[in-house]
């Protein structure tokens, strides 16, 4: 049974007026927390979409970039998208499910907020109701503040990303200290880690974007520290 036969079987429920918590209570472990968790991230990715009232090509492309569909799955992740996509309403639920799922793993949860952030930027306005509609998730996740604020900064055009909030340091760290983060990051950001975890793929392509990210970075302070 593909994974695209039991999100159909999982909304079908939904549907039926099961609730969305019973649905989820099924889905805790491998392999159908993968079924869970692209339920959330569809759910989540198109109504962040929404949140500005008008869901852009750009920002469906920008989805299909951050959330790797196979082709042959693309009609049926199409309508889950589209189902989802009909307002804004009710993300909370699914923000709340997907963070209880991963409460031991924060950083598929900031992986996760990340998509949504490239998502959200896609059409070339950050629009103040997206800007809300991600603090409110990175909230339910445990990712308000700084956390927030460093994600954020990475994709929000007028707010430059500074390689030390990247990296969760301060300026005043020594080179030894933000090293030794730098390749916490990097280890804990490895796909092949992940896998190792359990964590499911349609993660991995986050936590590639989020390497990316940790690496140019370092890289930054690097250079700086050089000069």
């Amino acid at each position: 049974m593909s994974i695209w036969t039991r999100i159909g079987e999982a909304l079908q429920a939904l549907r039926q007026g099961e609730p969305l918590s019973a649905v989820f209570d099924r889905l805790r472990t491998p392999p159908e927390r993968s079924v869970a968790f692209t339920i959330a991230v569809i759910a989540l990715g198109a109504k962040m979409a929404k949140a500005d009232g008008t869901v852009t090509r750009n920002e469906v492309t920008a989805f299909r970039e951050v959330f790797l569909i196979p082709p042959e799955d693309e009609a049926a992740a199409a309508r889950v998208f589209n189902m989802a996509r009909q307002d804004s309403a009710g993300f909370e639920v699914y923000a709340r499910r997907i963070a209880r799922m991963f409460r031991a793993e924060p950083g598929v949860l900031g992986e996760l907020l990340d998509g949504l952030f490239h998502i959200a930027v896609a059409d070339g306005d950050y629009h103040p109701a997206e800007d809300d509609f991600l603090a409110r998730v990175a909230t339910i996740f445990g990712l308000q503040g700084r956390p927030f604020h460093r994600i954020r900064a990475r994709f929000v055009p007028e707010a430059e990303a500074d390689p030390y909030d990247v990296l969760g340091v301060t300026p005043d760290s020594s080179l030894d200290r933000i090293r030794d983060e730098w390749r916490r990051q990097v280890r804990d950001s490895h796909p092949d880690r992940l896998v190792g975890q359990g964590v499911p793929e349609e993660a991995l392509k986050l936590a590639e974007k989020r390497l990316i990210a940790v690496n140019n970075a370092w890289e930054k302070i690097q250079a700086e520290r050089a000069a």
